[in-house]
């Protein structure tokens, strides 16, 4: 599997005219190599020249990972003390000979930290974005990846499942968002979430990214629980809207305008359109409703190892969808000083359309 991995690696490469490309700590390495280390003040960096063997850079702690490599590479390790960092960069670098080479890097990845060793022992090497390698390298998941992700949606709707007895007038957004984190992990997440979990109610739910507080449920809020596991590396991420008590008839207005946006959004995508025919079909049905001005974000985003990755489901957005693709569609509305409505659901294109890993009920959920 990782050999048809770096054969895939190499063909993008090649096409972009990179000489090869620099990864550190991040879902790439990871997919390329199984192994996982965090960002951390000890730098670890990866290094991939066409027609060589791989040569990486990593601290000593570290070095038991390398027994799992499922394939040979060149380790340079350093100590604790910074001073030999500067030695293990040096002698990996020189064993490259990268003189003149152009690497990609993952923009959203590489820090200053590296850079700077970098820039210090390969200065005429050229270092430049590479995103059309890596927005491509794990774009369409194969069936093992796609089974990953049904686990990880299966292990976040037992979790929410688990946590609504629980959710009741006087919890406060802490104490369940705390609660639903528990249950992620007993029913079988990885240890690693792949975010933190989303419980705001009240005003708060107007905030699409709102952190949970303090405050303590009331009668008549909106409630968003937005959560997601992680199996074998990959993630889950879904939305769902409630309410304590008998809902107001704003309340149910906007609730029926996004669940008319998500079933828009996830009977949309299909291989051949657009990405941005899911996020236009999605935000038809909340501008016909009137609220089109509290709808603020995107549709969705791809899925994957990481939570937010390509496709990105905004309405310019001309990318093809494939098979094997995997994005959200989660419409929302948000009337500041109120609270909010989200409902989200994970989707993957099929070679005749696409389909919902997840089935949750989708209705606002009514908590008496």
């Amino acid at each position: 599997m990782f050999l048809s991995r770096l054969e895939k690696f190499e063909n993008l490469l090649l096409q972009n005219t990179f000489s090869g490309a620099v990864l550190n700590p991040g879902a790439s390495l990871t997919y390329l190599t199984d192994l996982s280390f965090h960002l951390m003040e000890r730098p670890v960096i990866f290094f991939y020249l066409l027609g060589k063997k791989p040569v990486m850079v990593l601290p000593d702690l570290e070095k038991a990972k390398l027994e799992t490599l499922p394939y040979e590479i060149t380790p340079f390790f350093y100590g604790d003390n910074p001073l030999e960092r500067e030695s293990a960069f040096r002698k990996a670098i020189g064993s490259l000979n990268l003189i003149g080479k152009r690497l990609a890097v993952e923009p959203t990845r590489l820090r200053f930290l590296e850079l700077e060793y970098l820039n210090e022992y390969a200065p005429s090497t050229t270092f430049v974005s590479g995103n059309k390698v890596f927005d491509t390298l794990r774009l369409r998941k194969d069936k093992g990846e796609i089974e990953a992700m049904q686990k990880a949606v299966e292990i976040a709707q037992k979790s929410f499942q688990a946590l609504l007895p629980q959710i009741r007038v006087g919890k406060s957004e802490k104490e369940l968002a705390s609660e639903l984190t528990a249950q992620l992990l007993k029913f079988g997440s990885d240890p690693e979430l792949p975010f933190q979990v989303i419980l705001s109610s009240g005003p708060n739910s107007a905030n699409p990214h709102a952190v949970p507080e303090g405050r303590v449920l009331q009668t008549g809020d909106l409630v968003v629980v937005d959560w997601g596991a992680s199996y074998e590396g990959y993630a889950s991420d879904l939305t769902r809207a409630l309410v304590l008590g008998k809902p107001s008839d704003k309340q149910r207005s906007i609730a029926n305008a996004v669940l008319l946006a998500n079933t828009a959004g996830r009977t949309t995508g299909k291989p051949g359109i657009a990405a941005g025919d899911v996020d236009r079909a999605a935000r038809k049905e909340i501008d016909n409703a009137g609220y089109g001005k509290f709808f603020t974000h995107r549709t969705g985003h791809g899925l994957g190892m990481e939570t937010h990755e390509t496709p990105y489901m905004f309405a310019e957005n001309m990318q093809i969808l494939e098979p094997g693709m995997v994005y959200t569609v989660e419409p929302g509305i948000y009337l500041p000083g109120e609270g909010g409505v989200r409902i989200e659901d994970d989707i993957v294109v099929t070679p005749t359309g696409s389909k919902s890993l997840s089935d949750l009920p989708r209705e606002l959920y009514v908590i008496q």
